[in-house]
């Protein structure tokens, strides 16, 4: 996986890091709440005719519900940092002078089972996804995937697409089409929808998001 390099006028972050860190510390506090139960689990029982004192009784389920809303808290606090940190470096690895990003969608209605697509830019393959039934359902329900974020220079650039999938009938389909694209300084957004030849529409179809 990538990395970047520190250096005295650089933030550098490894992808996934910090995310994992955080989700580290959640297992340890979780990992000493369960030991805080086991111990109080494994107290030796009253004896056999002895009433256990109330009082103690109530303070122990007190405490235990105690130390479960505690665990919700730290578990909503986990999901929220991560999916910050997520944001984060995002915006450090791609900047918007340079990010590209490249989204599949189906056209409305068809039926074609999409196998696989294959993305390369200026000659460079960048992204080779194998779908499955689950994700194929979702994109014809009109779901959205975004199969590859990555940084390009600004300037001119050639997009090729590949697409291998089955037509209604069982029959084997694959195209292959080129597109020209231009990154300007800003975030760019390419769409890609894709259809089966015997719906009538174009295979392969590019337009910006």
């Amino acid at each position: 996986m990538a990395r970047c390099n520190q250096t005295a006028d650089r933030l550098v972050i490894e992808p996934g890091r910090a995310a994992r860190a955080v989700g580290l510390a959640f297992l340890l506090s979780l990992g000493s709440a369960y030991g805080w139960a086991q111990q109080k689990a494994q107290q030796p029982a009253q004896p056999k005719g002895q009433v256990a004192p109330q009082k103690g009784q109530q303070k122990d389920q007190q405490q235990m519900r105690g130390l479960d809303e505690q665990i919700q808290e730290v578990k909503s606090d986990v999901l929220r940092i991560a999916a910050e940190l997520n944001l984060l470096e995002e915006k450090l690895l791609y900047p918007s002078g340079t990010q590209v990003a490249i989204f599949v969608a189906m056209a409305k209605g068809d039926k074609m089972r999409l196998d696989a697509v294959r993305l390369q830019i200026d000659g460079q393959l960048v992204a080779h996804y194998i779908y499955s039934f689950k994700e194929l359902e979702a994109l014809r329900k009109g779901g959205v995937q975004r199969i590859y974020v990555g940084n390009v220079a600004t300037g001119d650039h050639q997009l090729e697409v590949l697409v291998d999938g089955k037509l209604e009938g069982g029959a084997d389909f694959s195209r292959t089409d080129r597109f020209a694209f231009r990154k300007d300084e800003k975030p760019k957004l390419v769409g890609l929808t894709l259809a089966g030849p015997d719906a009538g529409k174009t295979p392969i179809t590019l337009g910006e998001w």
